[in-house]
């Protein structure tokens, strides 16, 4: 299974991207030292992995500390070693505890998710993207995983920095 990874930093109001090897990684924890080296000074940074164009896996890493993860199917996790070792521990997210109480997000979700997410789909609520909207935006027929991270990118502010490093 083929994948692309982008890592994204945040050192006070300024992003960067850049595309991240993961061929060594072996659990979470290598991958938030990768996290780490692609960005040593930044109070946050985001990673996310495009595993065949199907399956969506985001990390938040708080001050190169306090590690979070989403991925948008459990599935993913027995399909490859990169999604085993990103995955594997995760539980299934609870939707039901999703706050649904956002218009926009009600009217975006899906009625039906065709997908077992896992993880914490709120690691980037605090940022403009609660989980009811990413969990839509994952399960939105025709979305593809690095549309989602556009969607993502726009929404928060690095859309300028993940063009730069991914020249899309």
């Amino acid at each position: 299974m083929s994948y692309f990874a982008v890592a994204v930093g945040r050192e006070g109001d300024d992003w960067e991207a850049a595309e991240v090897d993961l061929d060594a990684v072996a659990d979470v924890e290598d991958a938030a030292e990768a996290m780490r080296e692609a960005f040593p000074d930044a109070d946050l940074t985001l990673l996310f992995v495009d595993a065949d164009d199907e399956y969506l896996t985001v990390m938040r890493l708080d001050n190169g500390d306090d590690l979070r993860t989403f991925g948008s199917d459990a599935e993913y996790a027995s399909q490859s070693r990169l999604g085993e070792a990103l995955l594997g521990d995760l539980e299934p997210e609870d939707t039901e505890e999703i706050d649904s109480e956002d218009e926009e997000s009600i009217a975006a979700r899906p009625t039906e998710l065709d997908a077992e997410p896992v993880g914490e789909a709120d690691l980037l609520g605090d940022l403009g993207v609660p989980g009811s909207t990413l969990l839509a935006l994952c399960a939105k027929e025709g979305m593809m995983p690095s549309d989602v991270v556009s969607e993502v990118a726009k929404s928060i502010g690095f859309s300028e920095a993940l063009e730069d490093a991914t020249g899309a």
